[in-house]
């Protein structure tokens, strides 16, 4: 029987041996900061071509995290490939033949793999935030004022989910191209469409990136948008939930097939 410390070993071992995870998880970073700069700076010298409206709620905090919607996206790419890999390798059968007690093997390589996210989402987060209000100019906020930390820590932690939720979602599809086919139009089409859309909005404000994006707003309606009739907390809790599920699938899937 594998001991879990032994487990969590091998999985840091093969994540950290795997260019392309790493790339991704840098690539996470790299798109998010640079994004959020180009349009803190961008907004910053147009800031009076906004509404009165947009003016009166401008959230400096959720500005610099305009980068997110990119950054998320190589969040899923690197959850999808941490679990994905193994089944286009075949590797995942040594992995089962090594570590029988399949609970042990899933979450050690979800914990492994979701903790290596949240750092790298908590490195991006701050980086994105302090950059973003160096060039947000008389228009900036402070780390200190009202909800700001909150917004920032946030951040992180939804990079985090988003990883894991990826991983729930590959262990049941149990394919690295189909999960992508999947969840990036969804997160970076289907989500966006139907938020803007009159009707479909009123589900999509519960799809998960829609709903744990809310942990990252000061203000509930930043930039003039609709409230959402839940907090920022309640929000990342919905997020939660659909990580939970993804997870309770990618843990069925694995424990009734072969691999």
């Amino acid at each position: 029987m594998a001991s879990v410390p032994a487990v969590l070993q091998s999985e840091w071992t093969k994540i950290r041996t795997v260019s392309s995870t790493i790339w991704t998880l840098a690539s996470a970073l790299v798109v998010t900061v640079a994004m959020g700069a180009a349009l803190s700076a961008l907004l910053n010298s147009t800031f009076d071509d906004l509404s009165v409206a947009e003016q009166a709620t401008f959230d400096p905090t959720f500005v610099s995290f305009s980068g997110m919607v990119l950054g998320q996206l190589a969040m899923v790419v690197f959850g999808v490939l941490v679990v994905g890999t193994e089944y286009s390798s075949g590797m995942i059968r040594t992995s089962l033949a090594a570590v029988p007690q399949r609970a042990t093997f899933m979450f050690s390589k979800v914990a492994v793999a979701a903790l290596l996210a949240l750092v790298v989402g908590m490195a991006t987060s701050f980086l994105t935030f302090f950059l973003g209000q160096a060039l947000l100019g008389e228009h900036r906020t402070t780390i200190g004022a009202d909800n700001v930390l909150r917004a920032v820590i946030g951040g992180g932690l939804y990079m985090g989910l988003i990883a894991a939720f990826s991983m729930g979602v590959a262990m049941m599809l149990r394919s690295s191209m189909l999960s992508l086919g999947i969840l990036v139009p969804f997160f970076f089409l289907v989500s966006q469409i139907l938020s803007a859309v009159p009707k479909a909005k009123e589900v999509a404000r519960y799809f998960p990136d829609q709903a744990g994006s809310k942990i990252m707003q000061v203000l509930p309606n930043a930039l003039d948008q609709e409230e959402a009739p839940y907090g920022p907390w309640a929000g990342l809790g919905i997020m939660v939930l659909w990580v939970a599920a993804a997870l309770a699938g990618g843990w069925l899937v694995l424990r009734k097939r072969d691999a």
